[in-house]
């Protein structure tokens, strides 16, 4: 078994759990794997708990399996930070909110009412999105289904009737479209857009102009979820005063209510007065302001992949991550980044070079600049 977990403490855990759950499960009988019809899958579930940036990623595997399965009904399971970007879309019928606690904070109990429920559902088909162990043991395995199918590169694949062959490094929207080319999809076009509403598109027209922004601008994420993702915020200064100063258009600080301190160090560091909408937003209407946006500027985070699902021109600032994996996907875009060959083995939480974060560090303000030039011209 090759797995694909790169911190040591991680994979070590899902090698003794993977060793323990197929030991155990031996003992059952499984489902065999079989050939499927179409018509014989009428309920779908689909599950991506964590993180919001993911299942963003996971978005464009829906028009495909609904084009294969036409009469099917597709519901999704996802977290609560995440399940309002699904809200509107045509492809799914059902969102399961769940905070799944090996990933958020949350009871035993929550989860046990959660599965009781998702056993109700009888559904033909599950897929799980990320690979992982921990979700195919307390989810997928605990509900009866014909066809379970994920990856086994994380473990579990004893709990799959249908095992995902992994063929190396790749974008994760292209580890999700391959779930479903699995299943006979054709994804010849990518749709993975956010379906917003009239409420959140109105909202961002009033910010606009209330603050007197008639056209084009730029927006500026500085934030992350991850520490060791976030450029510095002195960096972000000087290169927003750059910026302003030599194409003039009106910058838009975003974040949210935990980056305030990070937004408000970079405000204090800049020669005008931005429009600062950190913690006012929420995920919907931000992926509105992001549609509207001519440039957003950003670390490997959430709100990258949605400008990316919003077709919106990006400039990414890449430290510890993959952009083989995580760059802005299917958009115009440029990753700005230095190369460290402690990249190909970080685990994106724990710097081991010797000079800490230096892969963001050694990014300078002339390069992110050439970059958002670049796409401004």
């Amino acid at each position: 078994m090759k797995y694909k977990i790169i911190n040591r403490k991680k994979l070590l855990a899902t090698i003794i759990l993977d060793a323990m759950g197929r030991i155990i499960f031996s003992t059952f009988k499984r489902t065999q794997k079989k050939q499927f019809n179409v018509g014989e899958i009428k309920k779908i579930l689909i599950i991506r708990t964590a993180y919001v940036g993911d299942v963003v990623m996971t978005l464009p595997i829906l028009k495909p399996l609904k084009d294969r399965f036409p009469s099917a009904e597709i519901d999704f399971v996802t977290a609560d930070n995440a399940a309002e970007l699904l809200e509107g879309n045509p492809y799914i019928q059902n969102i399961h909110r769940f905070n799944a606690f090996w990933f958020y904070k949350s009871s035993l109990k929550e989860y046990f009412q959660f599965v009781r429920q998702l056993q109700k559902e009888n559904y033909d088909l599950v897929i799980e999105a990320r690979g992982d162990i921990r979700e195919l043991l307390l989810i997928v395995s605990r509900l009866k289904s014909k066809m379970k199918l994920s990856y086994a590169f994380g473990g579990g694949a004893y709990l799959l009737t249908h095992v995902v062959p992994f063929n190396g490094i790749k974008h994760r929207v292209e580890y999700h479209l391959d779930l479903v080319r699995y299943l006979g999809c054709k994804p010849n076009t990518l749709d993975w857009n956010i379906y917003l509403g009239h409420n959140e598109i109105s909202k961002i027209d009033r910010i606009l102009t209330a603050n007197n922004i008639q056209g084009k601008f730029i927006a500026v994420h500085p934030g992350s979820r991850l520490p060791l993702k976030i450029w510095s915020p002195e960096r972000y200064a000087q290169l927003c005063n750059r910026i302003n100063r030599h194409f003039q258009l009106p910058i838009l600080i975003l974040g949210a209510s935990n980056e305030k301190e990070l937004a408000d160090k970079i405000i204090s560091g800049l020669n005008f007065v931005p429009t600062n909408l950190v913690a006012q937003l929420s995920l919907r209407e931000l992926a509105a302001l992001l549609s509207k946006t001519r440039l957003f500027l950003c670390n490997d985070s959430a709100p990258m992949h949605m400008a990316a699902a919003m077709k919106t021109a990006t400039v990414a600032i890449f430290g510890p991550s993959k952009p083989e994996e995580t760059k802005p996907y299917g958009n115009i875009s440029r990753v700005v980044e230095k190369d460290f060959p402690c990249r190909r083995i970080c685990d994106e939480s724990n710097c081991k070079h010797i000079s800490y974060q230096e892969c963001m560090r050694a990014i300078s303000v002339d390069d992110v600049f050439d970059a958002v030039n670049e796409l401004l011209q």
